[in-house]
């Protein structure tokens, strides 16, 4: 980290001589169209996302925390099972499944009568597929993040509610989202870095196509470090990003803490 901040203040490839450039990479950052468009996909990886992927663990989670569910065990498992799967290895399997010649989705949903074509070569379709896999990979992880959440909250509580005349949503609302609210924050806060991070599987499903709809910051960052050996600028970029992900960070937990706060009192 300390060589990469010294990088950030220079012009340097990694080769032959660096010269002290100041905030000229930083100002850089700023301008770059590239690093803009780049900004772009990134925070629609994000919504795409992170979303799809909390509410999923959290649903699951509630189903199968329930003692009536048959097969609790088994689906627990399968669940988290995508999440010990090497991300590469997940976006090669992907890549054949979606893929339009041989793969085994397309070939299902062509026998519904249903044609989407090579989604990865598709501008708009691209990025909701990566992001599709990244849901698959990771939610399990949320899923039981969550899962220990719901068994932390008093039975007594549920009990009391219903005594009180609560329906099932009510119980949700106003006994099981308040009581989660910490286990929330950690999901989302891993979620967003999660999405910020977004590379290996666009990387091995697009490398940042087409057409750079998939480019996402730390894209850019592997393109401007490793292709076009411009590390001091690669550099510049990582501290951008990190410092975003720590404000994004910092306003989730000062948004959490106060709702906490104000349920508390």
């Amino acid at each position: 980290m300390i060589s990469a901040l010294r990088l950030s203040f220079m012009d340097a490839s990694g080769f032959g001589r660096e010269e002290f450039i100041g905030l000229e990479n930083y100002a850089t950052v700023f301008t770059d169209p590239d690093v803009r468009d780049a900004v772009l996909n990134t925070l629609l990886y994000t919504v795409l996302f992170t979303p799809t992927a909390v509410i999923a663990a959290l649903a699951l989670a509630l189903l199968l925390n329930s003692p009536r569910m048959p097969f609790r065990s088994f689906f627990r498992t399968a669940l988290f099972v995508p999440f010990v799967v090497s991300f590469a290895v997940a976006a090669f399997a992907w890549s054949y499944l979606i893929d339009p010649q041989v793969g085994l989705l397309n070939y299902w949903l062509q026998g519904m009568g249903v044609r989407i074509g090579n989604v990865l070569e598709d501008p708009q379709l691209a990025m909701p597929a990566v992001a599709l896999v990244a849901v698959w990979k990771l939610f399990g992880f949320y899923f039981v993040i969550f899962l220990a959440g719901l068994q932390d909250i008093p039975t007594s509580l549920y009990e009391a509610a219903r005594m009180d005349g609560a329906g099932p949503w009510n119980r949700f609302r106003n006994v099981t989202l308040p009581m989660l609210s910490n286990t929330m924050l950690f999901v989302l806060v891993f979620a967003m870095i999660a999405a910020l991070q977004a590379f290996d599987q666009i990387y091995v499903m697009t490398g940042g196509g087409p057409y750079g709809h998939t480019q996402t910051l730390v894209m850019e960052i592997y393109e401007s470090g490793f292709r076009k050996l411009d590390l001091g600028f690669a550099s510049a970029l990582s501290y951008v990003l990190l410092i975003a992900t720590l404000l994004l960070s910092l306003v989730q937990f000062l948004f959490f803490g106060r709702k906490e706060k104000d349920l508390t009192s």
